[in-house]
């Protein structure tokens, strides 16, 4: 296993947790680092992480496929990872879709 490629993984999720605990909100409270740009536009930031999402789980098959056939010098640790960032990316935009759903049902409950 190659253990600096885990430490460099752990390296970018330590400065992306920090990235976002610096970014500051107009309501004064700390945004996530993805979150909607100087323009606000939700929809551009949503299909900009989706798309990231696809990314990774289309570099992960890539990785899954090389390494299966062999044509490349792809190690299993190097698939593991990209499969695991792929799933996490996965799970949390299921969660962001499940709020936004949630959030829907709630509004048309008060128009009713």
């Amino acid at each position: 296993m190659n253990v600096d490629r885990m430490q460099q993984l752990v390296q970018q999720m330590r400065a992306l947790a920090a990235e976002a605990a610096a970014s500051p909100r107009l309501d004064g409270a700390r945004a996530p680092a993805g979150a909607a740009g100087a323009d606000g536009d939700f929809a551009k930031t949503l299909q900009s992480a989706l798309e990231g999402v696809n990314a990774q789980m289309q570099q992960a098959d890539r990785l899954q496929a090389d390494f299966s056939t062999g044509t490349s010098n792809v190690s299993l640790s190097d698939v593991m990872l990209a499969t695991q960032k792929a799933s996490l990316s996965f799970q949390a935009a299921l969660q962001v879709r499940n709020k936004l759903v949630t959030a829907y049902q709630d509004i048309m409950n008060i128009q009713a």
